[in-house]
């Protein structure tokens, strides 16, 4: 009789955002040796593949292996920002751990514009891709809502600005999962204090303290400065949403 493989389940998922550092955690955590990684960092599984089924999901873990606990999980920006995510995950992995890096939101805005722009996402420039942000997404959110298997394309590439609206995206996962389960970091202390914040992870997981020789940038991207009249302008917009995250969460990250 054929032996059926069991696979693990994640005990942990990174769920954003985007352009903010889960490629530099998720590959620092993977060299821990209580962990291991998934068959890739973005499995995406509740985002854009949930048609593909629990089995397929889980298939993305490594199989069980005797005598080894090991913690294994995944990072996938995307799902902080989608408004199916939470409830997915609540269904499948009530108890799971869930982490979030927050990026300053007009850094994380442009690095996401100008990296787009590179891949060949995007081909306005940054003030009319700004400008324009709404009306792409006019009515996409509202699909999406309306017809869960709608995967909008504007919705995940053109939402340089709303993606950095944190306060207006985590209730939704405190509808679901208590404080204790949402480790949430500021994505500068990862670099400015890798070690420190990295300890902060691995007590999070309830892993003992492991450190890398050293802690390369993942994804890291060299882009052009825009206008300080455009940078002023976008901290302007961010600036109440900030305040609003503060107040969410009884913790100012300075960003104003």
């Amino acid at each position: 009789m054929e032996n059926k493989r069991v696979f693990s389940i994640p005990n942990f998922i990174i769920i954003g955002v985007q352009k903010g550092g889960t490629t530099s955690l998720y590959n620092y955590l993977i060299q821990h040796p209580k962990v291991a990684p998934a068959l890739q960092k973005e499995v995406q599984f509740f985002s854009l593949n949930f048609d593909k089924g629990r089995d397929w999901y889980f298939s993305q873990f490594p199989s069980v292996a005797d005598g080894k606990e090991l913690l294994t999980g995944e990072a996938s920006p995307y799902y902080i920002f989608h408004p199916h995510v939470a409830k997915r995950i609540h269904q499948f992995f009530p108890d799971v751990k869930l982490i979030a890096l927050l990026r300053e939101p007009v850094a994380r805005a442009i690095s996401h514009y100008f990296y787009y722009l590179k891949i060949g996402f995007e081909s306005l420039s940054f003030p009319d891709a700004i400008a324009l942000e709404s009306s792409r997404l006019t009515g996409e959110i509202e699909k999406m809502l309306e017809d869960e298997s709608y995967c909008s394309y504007n919705h995940r590439h053109y939402t340089y600005l709303t993606r950095g609206i944190y306060a207006d995206q985590l209730p939704e996962w405190f509808k679901y999962f208590s404080r204790e389960q949402l480790l949430i970091l500021n994505s500068d202390d990862l670099y400015k204090d890798t070690v420190g914040t990295m300890n902060q992870v691995l007590n999070f997981l309830e892993l003992p303290h492991f450190q890398l020789e050293t802690y390369p940038k993942y994804n890291a991207g060299e882009y052009k400065k825009v206008s300080p009249v455009i940078e002023e302008k976008l901290r302007e917009f961010f600036r109440p949403h900030n305040q609003r995250l503060a107040a969410l969460l009884g913790t100012d990250f300075g960003w104003d």
